[in-house]
């Protein structure tokens, strides 16, 4: 939203330089007992957050998981991974329940002197109806209803309207800022392993983790170990997934 111009933002790489940090990143599954520096995660989590989402309403946390006995607890509830024994784990939060304090703090932080009308209108009005699902999703149900009859008329975003549609909002937001914390702490010369296979409930009862936070992923962090990548890298076919319209 903000009216800063492409000059004000120039480009500090290329197109080489990007491919090769995305090319070099590969799920590590070990790791040597290095740490990694607190200025490093700090700097990566800085970079993680400058992902895009949806409105802007940055639906995710974060926990830096360093306490070495409390990494060990972990290993079991990550099935015994080896990747889980890295010297840092990050747990990805998505957060369905977080935008109405996001809302908020949009227009507490606007980092200009003046909000724009449009903006303090859509944060201070549509967003708490458009994101607003009301108890056990009551409100998402009569917005669908409402969604249905507008839409025969004219095109306009239908979703999320139930709190199932919210989950997948925060999620999809949370996976670029994940995407960009694994090749942030890439280009530091740390090595990453996002690990889906854990067991929640297990993971809840260890964590402080809030009721309606959703587990994207268990990232573990670290330098790249002896034998750290078990399989060479296989991608399907481009044309295999695009479409040229």
């Amino acid at each position: 939203m903000s009216s800063l111009s492409a000059q004000e933002y120039p480009v500090q790489s290329s197109p080489a330089a990007l491919r090769a940090l995305i090319e070099s990143r590969r799920a590590v599954r070990r790791f040597t007992d290095e740490p990694v520096p607190d200025a490093v995660i700090r700097d990566c989590l800085e970079m993680a957050v400058l992902a895009p989402s949806s409105c802007n309403l940055q639906p995710w946390s974060f926990q830096v998981i360093r306490d070495a006995q409390l990494r060990a607890r972990l290993h079991p509830v990550c099935l015994g991974q080896q990747a889980a024994r890295a010297p840092l784990l990050i747990l990805v939060l998505a957060r369905p329940d977080t935008w109405r304090e996001a809302c908020a703090g949009i227009l507490e932080h606007w980092p200009e002197a003046h909000i724009p009308e449009p903006v303090r209108r859509f944060y201070s009005g549509v967003a708490q109806f458009q994101y607003n699902q009301g108890p056990f999703g009551l409100l998402g149900l009569f917005k669908r209803q409402l969604v249905r009859l507008l839409g025969l008329r004219k095109a306009l975003m239908r979703r999320p309207n139930s709190l199932a549609e919210m989950r997948v909002w925060a999620v999809k937001s949370t996976a670029l800022a994940a995407q960009n914390l694994m090749l942030a702490f890439q280009s530091h010369g740390y090595a990453t392993c996002p690990l889906e296979g854990f067991d929640e409930v297990r993971l809840r009862k260890l964590l402080d983790i809030p009721r309606r936070a959703i587990p994207v992923m268990i990232l573990a962090v670290g330098r790249r170990g002896e034998r750290g990548v078990y399989n060479p890298r296989l991608r399907f076919p481009l044309e295999q997934h695009v479409q040229w319209l």
